[in-house]
Parts: structure tokens; C-alpha cells; sequence
């Protein structure tokens, strides 16, 4: 299957010709870009650094999941899919949960950034 071509969003070829203007755009538009929101960046440095707090307390395993779960949390919004995030912030409320009261306060950063991201 060498030299087949796959094109994702926009893409213009152009062989030859002169006065080569317009584009011809067929398809829908590009997802228009949401401006990050301060407070949701706010809430997601503050669980990272809890995390960081709670994976010193933890055994070896529970703090590798803790950083399986990091990238999807700490990477930009707009470059995580929405599941994966959401994924990764199960997977960390259930790790502050059996923790008892170490993991509280991981908790109840996992639920603002939760409530955050419903807005």
C-alpha cells in the first residue's frame, strides 16, 4: 500500500496553472478554538500539586497509577480528549478515596475540576 496519501482536515495541491486564487472548502468547518479557562487551569494546578503531595504517601504501585493518570491531567485541555481527562480523574478520585483522610483533599480537588468542566 505504499504511496497511498491520507489527508486530514485541510489540504490544498496545487500542479501548475498561473493565478491560482480561492479555494474550493468542502466539508464542515474547523471545531472552533475555546479560550482556556482561568479557573479550570487554576483547579487542575492545584490537583497536580495535591497529587504530588498524596503520591509521596502512598506504596510504589498506587503512585505509579497516580502517574499513569498525570499526562491526561496536567497536559493542555484543548490536547487530552475529553474521555481520557475524565478517565484519569476517575481513576484518581478512586486512588484519594481508599486513601481515607491523606486523599480528601484530592478528592475534593477532583470534584472541582469535575464541576469545572461541566460548566
Amino acid at each position: 500500500m505504499s504511496g497511498d496519501s491520507y489527508y486530514f482536515g485541510r489540504t490544498v495541491n496545487m500542479h501548475g496553472g498561473t493565478h491560482n486564487t480561492g479555494m474550493v472548502n468542502h466539508g464542515p468547518d474547523p471545531a472552533s478554538v475555546r479560550p482556556a479557562d482561568p479557573a479550570l487551569a487554576e483547579a487542575v494546578r492545584e490537583l497536580v500539586v495535591l497529587l504530588a503531595e498524596l503520591r509521596e504517601q502512598v506504596s510504589p504501585l498506587t503512585a505509579r497509577s497516580l502517574d499513569d493518570a498525570l499526562p491526561a491531567l496536567a497536559a493542555d485541555s484543548d490536547a487530552v480528549p475529553p474521555e481520557e481527562r475524565h478517565r484519569a480523574l476517575m481513576a484518581v478520585a478512586g486512588i484519594a478515596a481508599t486513601a481515607g483522610a491523606l486523599g480528601q483533599p484530592v478528592l475534593d480537588a477532583v470534584r472541582a475540576v469535575l464541576e469545572l468542566l461541566a460548566a
